[in-house]
């Protein structure tokens, strides 16, 4: 494996109502490079964006270990605009599928086939360092048609085939299916990426990754198209947490999603997988007593290895061994009948105020009993 491609200022910045400034696209980067992301997707190579040049300067003035990387479509004039950039690596992105060329672009295969060629070979004579091919709607195209696809990709120089699940419509085995499908047909480095309509983006691209494949695009967030791509989050921190990846921190993954969603006027929901707020949460009873003698029980990662701390709450689920290990931490020891009223008590209470109680309040109600 390679690593993860971060798409959050190309895909993400498409996402309905999204206008990033170079102040935010430049300060997300920065953030990325340091989580230790391999490869950073800056933008659409096109004259339509008059940042990008400013951009690609800060981040190579401030010396980024990540590549740096420019989508582009298969197009005389955007690819002499990439040229000008000089991008780490360039990523063209062509239709595969007969849906995409005939009804969207009213071509033929002949002429993706064609258009694919002269364009790797017109970005390498241009001193474009490495190209990427992108296969838009892979998930959709005829398995020959790919084939052929990855095999002129291959012969006209390019380095990397990156498929696209458009409109996220494959599950984790069918990822699988065609990563193999490509390796079979292919030596060029295999890359997936994924969208998440039907809520397997993530999922996808740890399935891709774990059939061969050297690369996986994600996004801060989520953001892209519809309902989103891979989360980087989930992506990141998986790959950390449960694999023992360790070139990236993990702790810097929430300060990210945080300046993201500055700039996007998102909100980051409370359950949001490793940087919710609520995550390390915790109020019923049976899983109060596993966190209490052993976080390992109910945790799959430590708080503090993601910059966040454990909240164990006292109210109406509380359970009597759970209430036990609490009182004993508060030095209050009670005999069987006082721990069955003050466990009815705080059931009450809590209930009655709609919240959790307060040390000080647990503390109150068993000392009645005592």
């Amino acid at each position: 494996m390679k690593g993860i491609i971060d798409s959050t200022l190309r895909e993400g910045a498409q996402s309905p109502g999204i206008n990033f400034s170079l102040a935010d696209r430049l300060a997300i980067a920065e953030l990325l490079d340091h989580l230790g992301i391999e490869e950073i997707e800056l933008g659409v190579a096109t004259s339509h964006d008059p940042e990008l040049p400013a951009l690609l300067a800060a981040c190579r003035s401030q010396g980024f270990k990540a590549r740096l990387a420019l989508w582009c479509r298969c197009l005389h004039s955007d690819i002499d605009h990439a040229a000008q950039l000089r991008p780490d690596i360039l990523s063209l992105s062509i239709p595969t599928s007969v849906l995409h060329l005939h009804e969207r672009l009213h071509k033929d295969l002949n002429w993706a086939r064609q258009r694919l060629d002269e364009a790797i070979r017109q970005a390498l004579a241009l001193g474009i360092k490495q190209v990427s091919v992108g296969l838009e709607d892979a998930t959709r195209a005829d398995p020959d048609v790919l084939t052929q696809m990855c095999i002129i990709a291959e012969q006209a120089g390019a380095v990397r085939i990156r498929l696209a699940d458009t409109v996220g419509i494959a599950s984790p085995q069918t990822i699988q299916t065609l990563v193999r499908q490509v390796q079979a047909a292919c030596s060029l480095e295999i890359g997936v990426h994924t969208h998440n309509d039907f809520g397997m983006a993530t999922a996808n691209s740890v399935a891709a990754l774990e059939a061969g494949a050297e690369w996986a695009d994600a996004t801060v967030l989520g953001l892209g198209e519809r309902a989103g791509n891979s989360r980087l989050e989930e992506l990141a921190g998986y790959l950390s947490l449960a694999t023992g990846r360790k070139n990236y921190q993990i702790r810097l993954l929430r300060p990210l999603c945080e300046r993201v969603a500055q700039a996007t006027g998102r909100t980051i929901p409370p359950q949001h997988p490793l940087i919710g707020s609520a995550i390390f949460t915790c109020e019923s009873g049976l899983h109060l007593q596993g966190l209490t003698r052993n976080p390992a029980t109910y945790e799959p990662y430590t708080p503090d290895q993601v910059g966040a701390s454990r909240h164990l709450l006292i109210g109406r689920k509380i359970g009597k061994r759970a209430l036990s290990d609490k009182l004993q931490s508060l030095g209050c020891q009670l005999d069987d009948q006082g721990m069955a009223k003050t466990l009815t008590l705080i059931r009450d209470q809590a209930t009655a105020t709609g919240r959790p109680l307060a040390d000080q309040e647990i503390w109150n109600l068993a000392a009645s009993q005592g």
